[in-house]
Formats: structure tokens, sequence, C-alpha cells
């Protein structure tokens, strides 16, 4: 069974204020006669063009978000986002949370996704606010752990009034990749799952959309 873990791309969805508003476009549109005339009657294609910021819908950051010498999305292992053993843990609907939540888990190489049901809000005015995030003896922990990417269905996985931005600095420091705006997490339940979450491999990529997804046994 597999569940779709990410938010659809489309015209006037959500967006993080201050970013792009995404735009999708018809390149070539389907009744173009002119233009599709070198095709045989009866057979025509639509092509579009979308126009749209890295962080937009359910998106991972790459090392290279945060770190001017940290990988980008070309060179991000597909071991940091495809395959992965992965492992939900339900946390607080607001406020920070700390390292406590995470132990007792055996986090090593696993896809870490934290389920704070913020996602309820998508769509509203209140989404796009600082709730729930990871403190910085979290990520450490998460760190030291061996964790392999780190997910949150939130709209920062980062407390959005702290300007050093800790989580994404020491997470992606240690090639760790974050995936926000998941959705739907409440799909797996205790059920173990695979976790995958690819964007295309950018050359200078910083983050980009996924379709993020969880493959469950």
């Amino acid at each position: 069974m597999i569940f779709d873990l990410s938010h659809r791309l489309e015209p006037g969805m959500p967006s993080y204020p201050g970013l792009p508003v995404p735009k999708f476009h018809t390149f070539l549109p389907r009744a173009d006669a002119v233009r599709q005339a070198h095709y045989a009657p009866g057979t025509t294609f639509e092509i579009a063009s979308y126009e749209l910021g890295g962080n937009t819908g359910t998106y991972v950051d790459a090392p290279f978000h945060r770190h001017e010498n940290g990988v980008d999305l070309a060179d991000l292992s597909l071991n940091r986002l495809a395959n992965l053993p992965g492992l939900v843990i339900t946390a607080p609907v607001d406020g920070p949370i700390g390292a406590g939540l995470f132990q007792k888990n055996d986090l090593r190489g696993k896809a870490v996704l934290v389920f704070t049901k913020w996602v309820a809000r998508w769509g509203s005015d209140s989404y796009f606010q600082s709730g729930p995030y990871l403190t910085a003896d979290a990520c450490e922990f998460l760190v030291k752990e061996g964790t392999a990417l780190v997910g949150i269905d939130c709209a920062n996985i980062d407390n959005m009034q702290d300007r050093s931005r800790p989580a994404h600095t020491i997470l992606l420091a240690a090639g760790i990749p974050v995936v926000e705006h998941l959705r739907g997490l409440e799909q797996i339940g205790d059920r173990g799952f695979r976790f995958f979450a690819v964007p295309p491999a950018i050359r200078g990529g910083t983050s980009f959309p996924v379709r993020a997804m969880a493959l469950c046994e």
C-alpha cells in the first residue's frame, strides 16, 4: 500500500509569505493547429510550463539551501531520499519539540517524520506562522543517532521567530535532508514503511517540491 504524503501543486495553492506564488502556463495548447501542423491529423500534444519557487508545497531542502559548501540537489545522494526505513513520531501540536521525544527510538538510517497535526491548518491564514518546531538539542540528538532524513508536517521545522534557524543549520550541516509541509502522516499508523521524497537532480538546486510517499509493508 502506498500513501501520498505531499500536497498537490495547483493554481491558487497556499504559498509561503514573501516567496513566489506558483503559476502554471500552457506553452503549447492542444488546439494550436498552426504549431502542430507537422503532426498527423488527430495527433495533438499539450505542453505546459511551470513557474514556482523551490519552497512550494511539500519540498526537500538540500544542505546547499543553508550552507554554501553543502551538497546541492544534483549531488544529494538517493540513499538519503529514497527507500528509507521510516518512523513517524507524534509531537505536540504547538511549541518546541525537544530531544526527549526521539529518545527510546532506533533512528539510525531512518527517515524520521514528525507528526504535529499542524497540517490541519493548511489553506488557512494561520498555517504559515510559527507552530511546532525542533529545538537545537533535538536536532543534535538526531544527528548523533545517525538519522538519514527528517520531515515535518508544519510550516517550518524551525522556530520562525529564531532568525538563526538552528534546526536547518544543524541538520543540513550534517548532510541530513529536511522535508517540510508533509501531509497525511496519520494514514501510516503503526505500519512499517519505506519513505521516498526525491526531487530533480538540479545543479545548484537548494530546495524543490517532491512527491513524498510511504510504501507500507
